[in-house]
């Protein structure tokens, strides 16, 4: 009897077919919301540095009595000039935007 318990251990073929299955579907429900999070985090962390480089807009405009007239021109006054995703920002009328705007 104990040869025929010692035999039967381990996992069927048709038992990791369907733990595989399982892991799938909820990888195919997982990945596309980790990435939507991503793209969400980005656009905030741009808005962010878009908000800060305007107020840097205004401490430039103090110290060298004159508006900036491009985005290069606040390098020394701010930490980042471009987006956390890599985009590029540009001062349009005095104001901060992406440059695909």
């Amino acid at each position: 009897m104990k040869k025929l318990l010692k035999a039967q251990r381990g996992f069927t073929l048709i038992e990791m077919l369907i733990v595989l299955m399982i892991i799938s579907i909820l990888l195919l429900i997982a990945v596309p919301n980790m990435t939507k999070n991503t793209s969400v985090a980005n656009e905030k962390g741009c808005d962010a540095t878009i908000d800060l480089l305007q107020a840097q807009i205004g401490t430039y405009t103090v110290e060298e009595g004159k508006a900036p007239k491009s985005i290069e021109d606040l390098e020394g006054y701010a930490s980042s000039t471009s987006c956390p995703d890599g985009s590029e920002l540009k001062i349009v009328s005095g104001k901060v935007v992406r440059a695909t705007e």
